[in-house]
Order: C-alpha cells, then sequence, then structure tokens
C-alpha cells in the first residue's frame, strides 16, 4: 500500500464514529473520488478480511478485520516491502545478487527489479553505502556499521507506526530468545541502578537481533580502539556479553558490545536510580553542562511563567540533554511514538520543550527533532504533574434517600474512586430535592431527575464501573467548559476584523506566516523581526498541533500588543506532515505574558475538534459570524 492507502487507515482508526469521503479528502489533501479508489484497493488488499464498512454515512474501519490485517505477514510483491526484501538479500550476500535470479524467485519482471533497485538506491545512499553494477550482478558496499544501521531503518519503516513490536523482531531475526533476554537485561540495568527509558529499549533490542543474525553469517564489526572509553561502557559491555552468551548460547565481539554499551547508555538509560540529584551531579555531569542547564530552565520559567526552579529535574534533564547531543552528533536520533500525542494533547508543555530544545540546538550547534523534543516535553510534563499544576478538583453534590447506610457506602466509593479529581461537598437523603438550589459543579444522584441538566449524571445505587466512567465523563466536561470559560472573554479580545481571512492561501508554511506577519505589521502589533522570529520557530517544529489548526508564533514576546490573525480555509493546507484548516498567527506582548499559557492551550483545544472545526468552517463566513460560531463552540 502506498502512503495515502496507509494514511487513510490512520485517520479511520482515529475514530469509531463514520467519516465522510469529504472529511477524508480534506485530510488526505486529495479527490472524494481518489478516497474512494483508496479505499476500494485497501478493501482489495485486504481480502477476504473486510477492513472498511461503507455506508451513506460514509465510511469507518472493522478494528478486528484491520488488527488482523495489519498484523500478518505482509506479502513480499508489495512494492516497499518487496523493495526492503532486496536491500535485506543485498545485506546478506557479499558476492551480490543476479537481477534475473531475484526476478524470478519474486515472480516479477527484471523491469520490476530494475525499478526496485532505483528506490533500494536512495535508501542505500542515505546510510551511507552505494550499490555497485558490474553486468546483471548488483552488490552492497561500504562499512558493517553501515549495514546494520540499514537493516535497523528499513524493519522499523515496516513496523506499524509506535512501538516496536518485539514479536516482530523475534520473528524477523529467528531470534526466540529476545523477550527473555529482555527480562534479563531490565533486571541487570536495575540492579546497576539506572533509569530505563521503555519508550526505546525495543529499538536497542533491535539492533542487538540484528548484531546476532549478522555474527552468525560471520559479519561482524571491525575491531574498534577502547582506549577512550569510559568505565561505565567498558562495565556493561562485560555484563551484556554474559547476558548475550547465556541467551543465545554464542558471543558476539567486543566492537558488537561496546557499540550496543553505547547505544543503551545514549538512548535508554539514566544512571542514579536510588542516587541524589547532588550525587548524580558530581558523578556523571560537567558542571559548566550542568550550569547552562540551569540558565537555559530559569530563562524557560522566566518566558513562560511556571517554576521549574527544581534541582533534582534540573540534573535528570541535564543527563537526558548530555545523551541527546550524543545522538544528535551522529544523527542518531531516538523515535518516540508518543510524539503526535504530545504534541496535540499538551501544546503549551510541547512549547515550553521547544523552546528548551532550541538553546540547546544553539549551545551546541546540533539539530533536535521532534521525536526528541517530545522527550524532552516528557520531562517538564512529568515535572509540572508532580507539582500538582494541573485542574483543581471538581465539586459534586450526592443524592442519595437514606436507606439504612447506603449514602454512606456510595460516597466512600465515589472517593476511593475519583477523589483525587472530585470533591464532594454534600450528600442528600432525601428525595424530595430542590435541583436548582444544589451549586455544585456535578449531581450525582441514584434517582430520575424530572428536567436533567448536563450536569447531572444518574447512576445505579449500587456503584458499577459503568457509573464510575459516566461520572469520571462528567468531571472531564465540567473541567473543559470551566477552563474555556475562564479564557473566553480574553481570548474573543485578542481577534480583530482587519486580522481576519477566509479563504486566504499561501504556498507554504513561510509564505503564509509572511502575509499574515504584513497585516500585523501594517497595524503596528509586530515588526519583521517578530516575523523572522515565527519562520525560525516553524523550521524547529511544526505548529500544526492538530490536524486541524497551525499556531505560528515566535518565541519572544515582542509584540506592542497582544493579538491573533486568523484564517479559515475550507480547503486544508499542507503544513508540516498534517493539513489544516485554521491557521492562527499569535503575537504576544510582554504584558500579555501571563496569559500565554492560557490562551496557547486553549486555542489548540478549542480548535482540536474536527466536528467544531467543520462547522466554524461551514458558517463562519465573515468576522462576526466567525466570533458567533467561536463563542457558540466554547459555552457548549
Amino acid at each position: 500500500m502506498s502512503a495515502k492507502h496507509e494514511r487513510l487507515l490512520e485517520f479511520l482508526a482515529e475514530t469509531d464514529d463514520w467519516v465522510t469521503a469529504g472529511e477524508l479528502a480534506d485530510r488526505l489533501g486529495v479527490t472524494t473520488r481518489s478516497v474512494r479508489s483508496y479505499v476500494t484497493s485497501v478493501k482489495s488488499a485486504a481480502k477476504p478480511l473486510d477492513v472498511i464498512a461503507s455506508s451513506t454515512s460514509g465510511y469507518r474501519l472493522n478494528r478486528e478485520a484491520y488488527a488482523s490485517f495489519v498484523g500478518g505477514l505482509r506479502s513480499r510483491d508489495a512494492p516497499r516491502e518487496r523493495v526492503h526484501h532486496v536491500i535485506r538479500r543485498l545485506g546478506d550476500s557479499p558476492t551480490g545478487i543476479d537481477v534475473y535470479e531475484i526476478a524470478a524467485e519474486l515472480y516479477v519482471s527484471e523491469s520490476t527489479v530494475e525499478s526496485d533497485l532505483r528506490k533500494a538506491k536512495l535508501l542505500v545512499e542515505e546510510a551511507g553505502l552505494s550499490l555497485v553494477r558490474r553486468g546483471s550482478v548488483v552488490t552492497l558496499e561500504g562499512s558493517e556499521l553501515n549495514r546494520r544501521r540499514l537493516l535497523s531503518r528499513i524493519f522499523r519503516d515496516e513496523s506499524a507506526q509506535g512501538f516496536l513490536d518485539l514479536e516482530n523482531i523475534q520473528r524477523e531475526f529467528s531470534s526466540k530468545n529476545l523477550a527473555a533476554f529482555k527480562s534479563s537485561l531490565l533486571t541487570m540495568l536495575d540492579g546497576n541502578g539506572y533509569f530505563v527509558n521503555e519508550y526505546s529499549i525495543n529499538n536497542v533490542l533491535l539492533h542487538l537481533a540484528i548484531a546476532v543474525d549478522r555474527a552468525a553469517k560471520n559479519q561482524p564489526i571491525d575491531i574498534a580502539d577502547e582506549s577512550e572509553l569510559s568505565e561505565t561502557i567498558r562495565s556493561i559491555a562485560d555484563q551484556l556479553d554474559a547476558l548475550v552468551r547465556s541467551h543465545f548460547g554464542s558471543g558476539l565481539g567486543r566492537r558488537e558490545l561496546v557499540y550496543l554499551s553505547v547505544l543503551l547508555t545514549t538512548r535508554v538509560l539514566t544512571p542514579g536510580h536510588d542516587e541524589s540529584a547532588e550525587s548524580i551531579a558530581d558523578s556523571y555531569l560537567d558542571p559548566d553542562d550542568l550550569a547552562d542547564m540551569r540558565r537555559i530552565v530559569a530563562l524557560a520559567s522566566e518566558e513562560y511563567l511556571v517554576d521549574l526552579d527544581d534541582e533534582d529535574f534540573i540534573v535528570r534533564l541535564s543527563l537526558h540533554i548530555r545523551n541527546l547531543v550524543a545522538r544528535a552528533a551522529e544523527n542518531s536520533y531516538s523515535r518516540n511514538p508518543m510524539t503526535r500525542s504530545i504534541k496535540g494533547s499538551y501544546p503549551m508543555i510541547y512549547e515550553l520543550a521547544v523552546f528548551i530544545a532550541s538553546q540547546v540546538q544553539r549551545r551546541h550547534a546540533i539539530t533536535v527533532n521532534d521525536d526528541e523534543i517530545a522527550y524532552i516535553a516528557l520531562h517538564v510534563g512529568s515535572y509540572l504533574e508532580r507539582q500538582n499544576l494541573r485542574e483543581e478538583r471538581v465539586s459534586c453534590a450526592i443524592v442519595c434517600p437514606g436507606y439504612y447506610d447506603m449514602h454512606l457506602m456510595l460516597r466512600k466509593k465515589l472517593e476511593a474512586e475519583l477523589g483525587g479529581e472530585l470533591q464532594v461537598d454534600v450528600v442528600i437523603t432525601r428525595a424530595d430535592v430542590d435541583w436548582s438550589a444544589l451549586s455544585s459543579d456535578i449531581v450525582v444522584t441514584t434517582i430520575p431527575v424530572p428536567a436533567a441538566r448536563d450536569n447531572v449524571v444518574v447512576i445505579q445505587p449500587f456503584l458499577t464501573d459503568a457509573d464510575v466512567e459516566a461520572v469520571r465523563r462528567a468531571i472531564t466536561t465540567v473541567r473543559r467548559h470551566r477552563r474555556r470559560m475562564e479564557i473566553k472573554d480574553q481570548l474573543l479580545q485578542y481577534f480583530d476584523e482587519r486580522l481576519f481571512w477566509r479563504n486566504l492561501h499561501a504556498g507554504s508554511e513561510a509564505a503564509m506566516i509572511r502575509s499574515l506577519g504584513a497585516s500585523m505589521e501594517a497595524l503596528g502589533v509586530i515588526d519583521s523581526s517578530y516575523v523572522e522570529g515565527a519562520i525560525e520557530r516553524e523550521a524547529m517544529s511544526s505548529t500544526a498541533f492538530t490536524d486541524t489548526i497551525a499556531v505560528p508564533h515566535a518565541m519572544s514576546m515582542s509584540a506592542s500588543r497582544t493579538a491573533i490573525a486568523i484564517v479559515v480555509n475550507e480547503t486544508p493546507m499542507a503544513w508540516g506532515e498534517n493539513r489544516v484548516n485554521v491557521i492562527a498567527l499569535i503575537a504576544f506582548s510582554e504584558g500579555g505574558r501571563r496569559a500565554f499559557q492560557s490562551v496557547f492551550d486553549q486555542l489548540v483545544e478549542v480548535f482540536s475538534d474536527r466536528d467544531d472545526v467543520q462547522r466554524i468552517v461551514r458558517r463562519a463566513t465573515d468576522f462576526p459570524s466567525f466570533i458567533d460560531e467561536l463563542v457558540h463552540i466554547m459555552d457548549t
């Protein structure tokens, strides 16, 4: 399947509802006719599995069939998988492969294999290797280390998005002992006092499986000088050697053990599991690096008005950045399966991570990609979570007519399940309730309500799992509404009829930023340096935080006043890897610094629901109707 087919399935997988051909066309940047063609192709490829259901309401994924389709081994006659198969054959054949023989093996024409080789050449050259042709024989030339990196790359490309599946790695490299090896490895690392990044460890295990497979084929990595290796690397390599021999029945060369140990220390491990921040700093960090991280954290705290001044947080983030710099120096970044989720769900935390990453980039002259920014966001988000900077608990009234101690049991169960989110203000044990007098955020009742309000949840006298989920949904709704009301008036004052456009298009992200920026400049809101700053920020990481809205902005707050220039387009525009209907260029003034956090997060949240955005796209034909629709969405 092509990338378009895969994106079609990804979009359908995001919802349990029907999705129209028009919505899919917008998100894919194609016509509805193309969408119907893609659906037909996917159905054909998945036969006899019925992976997509069709109706007058649109399309919907049959999840069980889809899981079977994705989980099954894909046929080698699929173009991408066939190219990868050819690369693997080249890697296993020191004397090369014959074009005619491989065509016969794959039951395709010689011209098809020639086409596959042209595609393979791009991947091969990206890995620092080359294809050499002598008549009909093609060989792969280059270092063994680069060959392994290429194998790792194509395996990850074949895997479903997200975590690498250990079972797939075992199946691909005939390595049945990998799961048991992982358990022993985790025990060993924990015993050495390391935190383990579970998001990345399977990537290193993939490298291990490749190493064991290649060593068995007598294709080892060249011997390297160990004179400059740290004691940490030497120690891990020694322990790794014992584990490999125990689980796989044979050893790896010293160079391979060292290489795998370096991967572990730079991608997976953070020392100091049971150590104080001071001890970790003394043992593992350069004083200059730590001082620089304190400076960066202080700048971030000042710019975004958050309290990040915590030594434990700074030390552990410094360790992470040390490893990040080492990875970036070798252009060997860690993948993060949570990147899209973090970016869309926590835009303000992600923005803080972008700011920190930009400072690291400047100091070390490296590039920090989206996946690595998301790892920084995990550090920032987990710290802020520990500091309880999230929302306050929701107040609750319980209505449960008295019958023995049922009301007491109900309160006890609710607080046990939701005590961190719920504050019980009052318990009413009468059946004649003055519902209008209840002022709590939500009302949980075991008796029917004559005229039910949105904040009333009717439950069973004996609390069930379904009841708990219903109350949890009500809490989420209250919090969302509370947040929106807090910034509604504030947000609306930043819009200006002179900075509103409908169906305004540009050839690129930078061109759109310049177009909107020129209008802001004309009103004296910003100067040209702010526009260039917004383009620079965009180059670091796309500001399309969801599939519907892009929020370009500079990281400096140098506007004369806080304002938002906004575009609402019926036809979505390509923005990074997304296609968005709404583009909002935000300019914040120094005095608007405190508003930045709430406005930024809420603007993204308000425009994150695709149905809400489509409502605005359909109905916001001018500025007054845009404001009306925005208020309606924020009030619901």
